[in-house]
């Protein structure tokens, strides 16, 4: 079983646009809405696979009622944690050539005490989990560390916890010693103070986050693939991908592939890759399901790719 935690969750609504022109009325081909955020989404590919997860989120307004209700359309029990502000809706435009523009609010503020309720209801809901996942931005009103205190909370009751997080709140948290961290390549590039441009660059900054505490580090490399730093050491995989036409979620996907296959190791390496390319291949955040799946397009090697040249992101 594995228990999410999503500070901030959203409800994402995804428009398919024939173009996106500035200033003008535009008639989207399709529209849809799911539950969103990092945890969110990594609870709702952990169902997909047919594993039991737990979703741990401040839920408020209408909003927060539709999302719970979402969830559990998607077969993800949520434990919604009541607050006073509602929950934020965040826009996705899509263009045919699979471009995105996003626009995400910046959510509600969590008060003390619907913090201290929040941590409260991951202890509750933990007991008896293999993982817990502690996905994304921190919301307004939730101080920089309060991550590493739900790390170090966690490690006390003896459950293992990744975290996908980035800035000062992963800072924070690596002296904690989490189990698992997810940045992508900008996020590692953040927490390094350094441009990363190979696989090279990215494997020597993904131990330098093991030297600051992190048991391991699963680092998304956009399309190049993934990497996985370890105690036992060091493997980078890789899947091709013919077209992409949404990458929202993408991440989420791969970790929840990796924490339903154990979390360590090639094996669940390989099933972050799988889970990553076939999320891309799907409308909006829809999460894949084990039919979307195509392990044997997944290479799996500890020989890395140094010389790698990673894709720059536009400023």
């Amino acid at each position: 079983m594995i228990v999410t935690v999503t500070p901030n969750p959203s409800l994402d609504r995804t428009y398919e646009l024939p173009g996106l022109v500035r200033g003008a009325v535009l008639r989207a081909a399709s529209d849809r809405v799911d539950p969103g955020g990092k945890g969110v989404n990594v609870s709702r590919a952990v169902a997909a696979a047919g594993h039991r997860t737990v979703a741990v989120a401040p839920l408020g307004g209408p909003e927060g009622a539709l999302l719970a209700r979402l969830l559990g359309e998607h077969g993800v029990e949520a434990a919604g944690v009541e607050i006073s502000g509602s929950t934020r809706v965040n826009i996705t435009l899509v263009e045919p050539d699979g471009t995105l523009t996003k626009v995400n609010a910046p959510g509600p503020e969590i008060t003390p005490a619907e913090a201290g309720r929040l941590l409260d209801t991951v202890r509750d809901r933990s007991a008896g989990a293999d993982w817990i996942a502690c996905c994304g931005s921190l919301p307004r009103g939730l101080p920089s560390r309060w991550y590493a205190e739900l790390v170090s909370r966690s490690h006390r009751a003896g459950v293992r916890i990744a975290l996908d997080t980035s800035g000062a709140a992963l800072s924070a948290a690596l002296g904690e010693q989490p189990d698992v961290v997810k940045p992508n390549t900008e996020e590692l590039a953040e927490a390094v103070g350094r441009p990363l441009t190979t696989v090279g660059d990215a494997l020597g900054a993904a131990r330098e986050l093991c030297g600051r505490g992190a048991r391991s580090v699963l680092a998304s490399l956009g399309a190049a693939g993934q990497l996985l730093v370890e105690p036992s050491g060091a493997f980078f995989a890789a899947a091709h991908v013919p077209a992409v036409r949404s990458d929202v979620g993408a991440g989420d996907a791969s970790l929840a592939g990796f924490l339903a296959a154990g979390g360590t190791g090639r094996t669940a390496l390989a099933a972050a890759v799988a889970h990553g390319a076939a999320a891309v291949r799907l409308p909006g955040s829809v999460m894949p399901s084990p039919a979307d799946l195509d392990p044997s397009a997944v290479t799996v090697s500890a020989d890395i790719p140094v010389d790698l040249v990673l894709k720059q992101q536009a400023p």
